[in-house]
């Protein structure tokens, strides 16, 4: 060992706990305290229950700042969602904290959630006792065979001295390289069993170790960088297309700069709204099924397609051999060197931290001027005539209205979380959004029910903001029971809920595609009155609003409410998301419905001539 080495070892403090008999349930939370864990949300249960009671133990020996809350929902799928909410609207580390058996398979679908859209989350679960394993003992279930295939990692702690450990790498590989869930299955007796608590440690993975450190040295060197910019003065039309893994990378900023430095135009996923501000003049918003027509027109147009923390998903690219047509070049950053090349042949890439990426292309391109003029010209004609729009004479309150009006208060501020359908996408296309992880989506499982308990991990992970669920009469049916949740912690969260009484989405395609066969889509016909529901579970405020004169005055006063509020504006059910870029379909096939402009063939881009990019 190397003399520095050695002395960094010695310097490192001792843990102050380190060498005291603990029981394993103990040890759990002080890692998770350690880990700078100040949320838990879970559901207890007999197997859990150790953990539980640590829990208590745990807070009543301190102080009150210095406590775990532990959130307490409907529902362990709730929990799950709480956690993830947490996760994405702070960038920390999610927990989620349940029994065995019923309370982790509740939880499949918040870990699988997590898992595709890059989220970092660990989910401790209670386990039967090591004997009973495999007898089908009272609340057991197959956990690690039913998560392994949709978590990150899963442990099994069969040995009481791997636990402390077990939990602390659990964080480890949660954040590390590309996020995303973990799960520890934690049987009952493992949590009762007394050992020396030792303050550090994580187990060893050697292959995986290996690869980690490997990815964090990874630069970006100067030889990359003149391979890029040598692409870049070629290109007369080169456009961003940036996705999720900027935000869960945290490098909106570096992208900003890069954007700013370079003056090339930006799109984003649904997963990466809020990446680049939506109110930058450089900013196309969301591409894909259903982003802005003037976004998928630019991507047709481009010469140079430039990827970062993206993955060209099916929503995105479509018809892959049409996605991108004119671009000669294609450029692919990302973290997960498995996502390069995997949907679209790249001409270059880097497999590698975005953050750090972006920052070297900066650098490195320092001396590099740019200009694009004509370029950037035709892409804000583009924003210009093929603006998003509605049939704004309708005789009944059209869901995008609702959400202009909501916008003109939060002014891209607000933190929205939705649940899952066409309110889902009206969000993405008339909401803006300023900041990274202002935006909570389920993306990729795309989950109904994904919103509310979302809303309430995000508040209680950033307090002063203002946080809006915006939510649909079919998704926010599934964790309802959420809504008492929020009234008993006093989440201060606003749940705007658009009621057209259908599955929206579904009864588009429905529309659409299957000659409005509207089968098992109506819901006209339920009972269910959110507005007495929400003043079931203690709304103060809980309004309906059916009267477009009366929808502004509303929706001021249920932003400025100080406290949970709920308003239910009833919307058309015919209104239909548009554009929409039909499955398997491409660009040029994107319907854009009777209230936008669509492109004429002699509108296509005809940029000619040298370039405007000098290198040096």
């Amino acid at each position: 060992m190397a003399a520095g080495a050695s002395k960094a070892k010695k310097a490192k403090k001792k843990h102050p706990k380190a060498g005291t008999r603990m029981e394993g349930a103990e040890m759990v939370l002080q890692v998770l305290a350690d880990e700078g864990v100040d949320t838990i949300f879970g559901y207890s249960g007999g197997a859990i229950l150790p953990t539980y009671d640590a829990v208590f133990n745990f807070n009543q020996d301190r102080k009150e700042k210095e406590h775990i809350r532990l959130v307490v929902p409907a529902n362990e799928q709730g929990a799950g969602f709480m956690a993830a909410g947490y996760s994405r609207a702070s960038g920390r580390v999610g927990v989620c904290l349940v029994t065995s058996g019923p309370g982790a398979t509740n939880c499949v679908t918040p870990i699988r959630d997590c898992m595709a859209d890059s989220i970092p989350m660990v989910l401790i679960c209670g386990q039967v006792p090591r004997p009973a394993i495999g007898t089908d003992a009272f609340q057991e279930a197959p956990i690690f065979n039913i998560m392994s295939s949709c978590a990150k990692h899963v442990f099994l702690v069969k040995n009481e001295d791997d636990l402390e450990a077990t939990v602390r790498s659990a964080f480890d590989i949660a954040r590390s390289g590309r996020p995303g869930p973990v799960v520890i299955d934690l049987p009952k007796d493992v949590q009762q069993h007394f050992g020396e608590f030792k303050g550090e440690g994580l187990l060893e993975f050697r292959g995986y170790d290996q690869r980690k450190e490997a990815r964090a040295e990874t630069k970006l060197d100067r030889k990359d960088a003149a391979e890029f910019f040598k692409k870049l003065k070629k290109s007369k039309r080169p456009l961003i297309y940036a996705g999720g893994g900027v935000i869960m990378g945290d490098a909106s900023e570096e992208l900003r700069k890069f954007m700013h430095k370079f003056k090339i135009p930006a799109v984003t996923t649904l997963m990466g709204i809020g990446s680049v501000d939506t109110t930058d003049d450089l900013s196309l918003h969301m591409l894909g099924m259903h982003g802005t027509a003037y976004a998928n027109y630019a991507v047709e147009d481009c010469d140079f397609l430039i990827s970062v923390g993206a993955r060209f998903d099916d929503r995105v690219a479509g018809k892959v051999a049409d996605f991108a047509p004119k671009a000669t070049e294609i450029a692919h950053i990302d973290i997960d060197a498995a996502e390069i090349g995997k949907v679209k042949a790249v001409t270059w890439s880097h497999n590698g931290n975005a953050k750090l990426a972006l920052t070297s292309l900066v650098k490195y391109g320092k001396d590099v001027k740019t200009s694009f003029s004509a370029w950037n010209k035709h892409v804000k004609a583009l924003k210009k005539t093929h603006c998003l729009n509605y049939n704004r004479d309708a005789e009944l309150i059209q869901p995008a209205e609702v959400l202009e009006t909501m916008n003109e208060i939060t002014k891209g501020e607000a933190i929205v979380s939705t649940g899952v359908g066409q309110h889902q996408m009206f969000a993405a296309q008339y909401i803006d959004f300023k900041n990274p992880r202002t935006w909570l989506t389920s993306g990729s499982m795309g989950t109904m029910g994904f919103g509310l308990p979302a809303a309430i991990g995000a508040q209680m992970a950033c307090p002063d903001a203002i946080v809006v669920d915006v939510d649909g009469d079919g998704s926010i049916r599934m964790n309802i029971g959420e809504l008492e949740t929020m009234t008993t912690y006093g989440v201060n969260v606003k749940v705007l809920l658009l009621n057209n009484e259908v599955d929206g989405m579904v009864r588009q395609w429905q529309n659409m595609m299957y000659e409005e066969r509207y089968s098992g889509t109506d819901k006209n016909l339920h009972q269910k009155d959110f507005v007495m529901s929400a003043k079931a579970d203690g709304f103060e405020f809980a309004k309906r609003a059916t009267d477009r004169k009366k929808l502004k005055r509303y929706m001021e006063e249920f932003i400025a409410f100080d406290g949970p509020a709920f308003l239910e504006v009833m919307t058309d059910k015919d209104a239909m998301i548009f554009p929409m870029v039909g499955p398997g379909k491409n660009y040029k096939e994107m319907i854009v419905g009777d209230f936008m402009v669509a492109r004429e063939p002699e509108e296509e881009v005809e940029i000619s001539g040298i370039g405007e990019t000098s290198m040096f």
